[in-house]
């Protein structure tokens, strides 16, 4: 039995890239989709984890070497997590939300936390 690749599930945005090459040539509209996913995939996800280190070192209650050290570690999670958002989401601004939005929050949150003592 064959399942039908039109079973009306919204398609990523490599999927439809694919589909617009077979159909006889990408659109504009899907390689400037693409593009987008690639710039929330590259510096987007550093600065999400940049935001997410910050966030973490400041708000754990150890000393500093301890705080950076974990925040560092934990860090490191952030940026294959939101590479592989930037291609699952649905749209492009979807995957800007994803990314942009986690990483203006943490970097608030550790900016209203303030310098530790």
């Amino acid at each position: 039995m064959q399942i039908s690749r039109n079973c009306g599930y919204a398609r990523s945005g490599m999927e439809r890239v694919a589909h617009a090459r077979r159909a006889g040539g990408a659109s504009w509209s899907s390689i400037a989709g693409l593009a987008v996913r690639i710039a929330v995939a590259l510096p987007g996800s550093y600065g999400l984890a940049v935001a997410t280190a910050f966030l973490v070192a400041r708000a754990l209650p150890a000393s500093r070497v301890e705080a950076a050290t974990t925040a560092s570690l934990l860090a490191f999670l952030a940026i294959p997590a939101a590479a592989i958002w930037a291609f699952a989401a649905s749209t492009a601004w979807r995957a800007v939300a994803g990314v942009a939005g986690p990483a203006l929050l943490f970097g608030a949150l550790a900016w209203l936390l303030g310098p530790r003592p």
